[in-house]
C-alpha cells in the first residue's frame, strides 16, 4: 500500500457529448463492456497500483455513481486507512458549483491538507485504460519533480483535441499548450504529437498553494491543462512520464480511449470483439474490477419455431437469453432477453432489455430497461430512426433508457 499518496478521481463529467446515455447519470457511470462502468479501470488501476486513499468527486447526476461505488466498490478497511470516499460538490468555497478541473480540486483543498499525503494523484474517471500509477510515481520521485505529467503519442492530425507538450532530452516539459491551433509535432516522429492524458502527480503542499494562487485570478478558467500547467513549467519542475512504456506491473497494451462521444463510446465496445483486442479484458496480471451481481449463466437456447439460438463473435454477460434469435459481434450485458427469430448486428445493449420476436437490431446502442416489441426494425433505415431517436453522423442509433415503443405504429 503506498501511504504517500492521495489519490482523486475526477467523476463530475456531465458528458454531453454522450447523451442520451448521460440523461439519467454521470458520464463514468455509462455501462462499457457487458459489464463494467467506465470508472472501473481508473479505480482498477489505483487497486493494483497499491493506492489505497481514493477520493471520488463527483457533481452531475451522480446518484447511479455513487451507488455502483456502495454496491462494488466497498472493499477497502477504514481501520487500516483505506478508502474509497464519494465527495459531492459542497460549494465549500465560494457559492458556485465547480468551475473547472482545477477549482474543482481548490474546493476540496481541505481534504488534501488533512490527508497529510506527500503527493497527490489527479486522474479522470471517464478514460478507458490500464496503467500501473506507481511506475508514473517512481517517475516523478526519480526525477524530483514538482509535477508529472502521463503523456502519450497521438497523430498529428488529432492532437489538437489535446494538451500538447514539448520535452527536453531529460523528459522535462519545456513547452505546453492546451488544445493549439498548431501543433508541433515530436521530434523523433513527426507524424505524431506528445500529449497530455490529463493525469498528474503534484507535490500535495505545491498543489494546495498554486491552487489557491488560480482561486483568485479572475481571469483564469481555473483547470490544469489552460491555466496551471503553462504557469508551472516556467518556474517549478514539471517532468512527463510515457504511457505504456515500462509501465510497472502491467502489461503495456498503449491502449487509451476517451469515450466522451457516442462513435468513441462505440468503438471502443467493438474493439473488445476484434480477434486480438487492443484491451484485453482476459489477461490475468490485471483484471477489472467491477460490481458482479447475482445472475444465472447465460444460455443459447431454441426457439418455439425450432430455431436454435446462435451468437457468434459476441460479448454475453450473465442472465442473458438467446432464444431462437441470432446476435453477431454485439456486446450484451446482463439480463437480456432475445425472443425467436430475432437478430441483433454490431450493437451494444445494457442490462435488463427485452427484444420481442422477429426484431431486427442494427448498429445500436440501447440503454438500460427497454422493451423492443414483436416485427420493430431498427438501423437499417436512418431517416426512419431519426424521428425517434439519436443517430450519429456515422448511423449509430441509441435507444434511451426506458424507452416506450408506440406498438400502433407497428407493421
Amino acid at each position: 500500500m503506498n501511504k504517500q499518496t492521495l489519490a482523486i478521481i475526477l467523476a463530475g463529467g456531465e458528458g454531453s457529448r454522450l447523451q442520451p446515455l448521460t440523461k439519467l447519470r454521470a458520464k463514468p457511470s455509462v455501462p462499457f463492456g457487458g459489464k463494467y462502468r467506465i470508472i472501473d479501470f481508473t479505480l482498477t488501476n489505483c487497486l493494483h497500483s497499491g493506492l489505497r486513499r481514493i477520493l471520488v468527486l463527483t457533481q452531475y447526476k451522480s446518484h447511479s455513481l455513487q451507488k455502483h461505488l456502495r454496491d462494488g466498490w466497498s472493499i477497502f478497511n477504514p481501520e487500516l486507512g483505506e478508502y474509497i470516499t464519494p465527495i459531492p460538490a459542497q460549494m465549500r468555497q465560494g457559492n458556485k458549483w465547480y468551475q473547472g478541473t482545477a477549482d474543482a480540486i481548490y474546493q476540496n483543498n481541505y481534504l488534501l491538507e488533512r490527508s497529510g499525503a506527500e503527493y497527490t494523484l489527479i486522474l479522470s474517471g471517464d478514460h478507458i485504460y490500464r496503467m500501473d500509477y506507481d511506475s508514473m510515481i517512481k517517475t516523478h520521485q526519480k526525477h524530483k519533480s514538482d509535477v508529472t505529467v502521463a503523456c502519450m503519442k497521438v497523430p498529428l492530425e488529432e492532437a489538437n483535441q489535446f494538451g500538447v507538450m514539448t520535452t527536453d532530452n531529460d523528459h522535462r516539459i519545456i513547452q505546453f499548450e492546451e488544445k493549439p491551433e498548431k501543433v508541433n509535432p515530436c521530434e523523433d516522429d513527426t507524424k505524431h504529437a506528445l500529449v497530455s492524458m490529463g493525469i498528474y502527480v503534484f507535490n500535495t503542499k505545491l498543489l494546495i498553494d498554486i491552487l489557491e494562487v488560480d482561486s483568485q485570478n479572475e481571469n483564469s478558467s481555473h483547470d490544469f491543462g489552460k491555466d496551471i500547467l503553462p504557469k508551472l513549467i516556467k518556474s517549478h519542475n514539471v517532468y512527463s512520464h510515457r504511457f505504456g512504456e515500462k509501465d510497472g506491473r502491467v502489461s503495456p497494451d498503449n491502449y487509451w480511449r476517451d469515450v466522451g462521444t457516442i462513435e468513441s463510446f462505440y468503438q471502443a465496445n467493438m474493439d473488445l470483439l476484434k480477434s486480438i483486442p487492443p484491451l484485453d479484458l482476459y489477461q490475468n496480471d490485471w483484471p477489472i474490477r467491477s460490481y458482479q451481481s447475482q445472475t444465472p449463466p447465460a444460455r443459447a437456447v431454441p426457439g418455439i419455431s425450432g430455431n436454435e439460438g446462435v451468437f457468434i463473435n459476441s460479448i454475453l454477460s450473465g442472465g442473458t437469453i438467446i432464444c431462437g434469435s441470432n446476435v453477431s459481434h454485439s456486446v450484451l450485458a446482463q439480463n437480456i432477453f432475445i425472443d425467436d427469430g430475432s437478430m441483433v448486428e454490431d450493437s451494444v445493449i445494457f442490462d435488463d432489455v427485452k427484444i420481442g420476436k422477429k426484431v431486427r437490431i442494427n448498429k445500436c446502442i440501447i440503454d438500460k430497461n427497454v422493451e423492443i416489441p414483436n416485427g420493430e426494425v431498427i438501423g437499417y433505415d436512418i431517416i426512419k430512426d431519426k424521428e425517434r431517436f439519436t443517430v450519429t453522423d456515422n448511423g449509430i442509433v441509441v435507444i434511451p433508457s426506458g424507452y416506450s415503443f408506440d406498438v400502433n405504429l407497428l407493421p
